[in-house]
């Protein structure tokens, strides 16, 4: 581990070099004090012991071998609970409990396609979460292209009825994941607007960034006064092997078989635990991670990283001599997979005592290296809250814009008030593996990961020390 106050003196001089760099007519940025005060030289500590560390990778690889996929309302699902409540017990949080979440609970079954005519290849598919099966015999149909949804959205009723809807929109690769962004809608809607206009079943291009014949699953929605039909994503390669065939003749004909099936409402749990703190023991950090995943893969980057990040940062607080201030909550959240259900469930359960959270933030986004964070707080505090973790910056964690959402579970809470932070991830590959047979423990760098843990152990600690007032909010 570098020394601080040399790397400190030493990021002072490069800023310095490149204000030098800038033209004449170019504003000099100003220099970045980093905060050198007591409680963030014990935040440097903390951060030291986390790059030193193997705890956070430990605990993802106990919950990828000990149980695996851990779909949301299945069997694995509660033997996910209990593994949770288990370690986090064993680590010796001053409290750990769970909260009961009503989810849907569905079975994905099998799912197969082929192309029919006029040139017979079988086709790498997978159910959309959500989905309804097919008739016993399964779906015999011409398919009709589109390049996105929104032109789905503009086409002639005509043209759809009695067809199988391919959605063809290609992901593009973003550091920052934005590119899902822009077309996750067509695995969302599809099956809804290809219903209105008359088709018989919807395949998607995968939203995913890989070129690996392996089709990424993700939650769909049904609209109650539309006809549900059947949902399925395929792989890259095959989505390019269609257009192949289209290029060569117009009328291709795919059979499409599925047997997933909706179960009901199941019950699952947000499990939690507790660094008591020492003077606002009222007052919580949350930071959280989602404890379901989909079934394909083992839940190694989504979110099994996650929740190990949020764990281990939080261990290394609970050991301390003197706690914090203010407490550190840790939550697992239920049930994010299939439309964030523990984070709604969340806030319901607390709203009396939502005041009393000072800022929240959630790890999802695979183990990439944590280059920035942002905030969403009052933009009168955002350059006080800024210098309060400006150690991070010694552990490349640039200092971002003041318009966080906090992560997918708590991305509800600016709305109630309550102060967020994202801690943004290199996401570059993320979408390679997210929601595939391939999100497996060996796509996870245990050096990245543990200098995620060193972010998140350094501002929790600070947030929990922070004299800083973060409310009211103005973004939300």
């Amino acid at each position: 581990m570098k020394d601080y106050k040399s790397t400190a003196l030493c990021a002072l001089i490069l800023v310095g070099l490149f204000g030098c760099q800038q033209t004449t007519n170019d504003p000099k940025p100003p220099e970045l004090v980093v905060n050198n005060s007591a409680d963030a030289q014990i935040s440097l500590q903390l951060a030291k012991q986390a790059l030193n560390s193997n705890l956070a990778y430990d605990i993802v690889e106990s919950l990828t071998v000990e149980i695996g996929p851990r779909l949301a309302g299945s069997d694995k699902d509660l033997m996910a609970v209990d593994w949770a409540m288990e370690k986090l017990r064993s680590m010796g949080f001053d409290k750990v409990y769970k909260e009961s979440v009503q989810v849907p609970a569905w079975s994905r079954g099998k799912a197969e396609a082929s192309i029919v005519a006029p040139f017979q290849q079988p086709l790498v598919i997978t159910a959309l979460g959500g989905s309804v099966a097919t008739p016993t015999n399964g779906i015999t149909a011409p398919i009709v292209r589109f390049d996105s949804l929104a032109a789905l959205k503009l086409a002639e009723p005509s043209t759809v009825k009695g067809k199988i809807v391919f959605i063809d929109h290609i992901t593009e690769r973003h550091k920052d994941g934005n590119g899902y962004g822009v077309t996750v809608g067509g695995r969302s809607k599809g099956a809804v607007e290809a219903a209105k206009k008359g088709a018989v079943a919807v395949v998607i291009r995968s939203i995913g960034t890989n070129h690996d014949r392996m089709a990424h699953t993700g939650v769909m929605r049904y609209q109650d006064d539309v006809a549900k039909i059947p949902a399925a994503a395929m792989s890259f390669p095959d989505a390019e092997l269609i257009n192949g065939m289209l290029k060569r003749d117009p009328n291709i004909m795919m059979s499409l078989k599925m047997s997933s099936e909706n179960l009901g409402i199941a019950t699952s749990y947000n499990v939690i635990a507790e660094v008591t703190g020492s003077s606002k023991p009222e007052e919580l950090v949350l930071i959280g991670a989602h404890l379901d995943s989909w079934d394909e893969g083992t839940g190694a980057i989504d979110d099994g990283a996650g929740v190990a990040i949020v764990t281990a940062a939080a261990k290394l607080i609970q050991d301390l001599p003197q706690k914090p201030a203010r407490t550190i909550r840790v939550v697992l959240y239920a049930a994010e997979e299939v439309g964030l259900i523990g984070g709604k469930s969340y806030v319901k359960q607390h709203a009396d005592d939502l005041e009393k959270h000072y800022i929240a933030a959630e790890s999802d986004f695979g183990a990439g290296p944590i280059y920035q964070i942002d905030f969403n707080v009052a933009p009168a505090s955002f350059s006080q809250i800024q210098h309060q973790v400006s150690s991070m910056t010694l552990n490349g964690v640039a200092l971002g814009n003041n318009k966080a959402s906090g992560g997918p579970d708590v991305s509800m809470m600016p709305s109630l008030g309550v102060p967020v932070a994202s801690l943004r991830q290199d996401g570059t590959d993320y979408f390679d593996y997210h929601h595939t047979p391939n999100d497996t423990l060996d796509k996870i760098d245990p050096k990245s990961l543990a200098q995620n843990v060193a972010a998140y152990v350094q501002f929790a600690y600070m947030m929990a020390q922070s004299d800083v007032e973060l409310r009211p909010l103005t973004q939300q």
